[in-house]
């Protein structure tokens, strides 16, 4: 009767407080995010809306890893002007 894949079955629908909540950001600047393709498209479930908490960690992950990669770069050019 239960064909999910397991790792859906083990991961959890969160909705937009969570998200704003651990990132500190509005939802209207996720909302645009949305638009632009850069941030998962909600689920729709009746009038809710929630997303998949791995695709959000995923998500800010990603944030992390790019923003710690454009320090360094600048990191390397400024010392290279030294």
């Amino acid at each position: 009767m239960n064909n999910l894949p397991t790792e859906l079955m083990n991961d959890k629908l969160v909705d937009m407080a969570f998200i704003t909540t651990l990132t500190g950001l509005t939802d209207k600047w996720f909302y645009k995010l949305i638009q632009l393709g850069q941030f998962p498209k909600q689920i729709k479930l009746g009038r809710s809306s929630r997303w998949l908490k791995s695709e959000v960690e995923t998500w800010l992950r990603q944030r992390i890893t790019a923003s710690r990669c454009e320090l360094n770069t600048e990191s390397t050019v400024d010392a290279e002007k030294s």
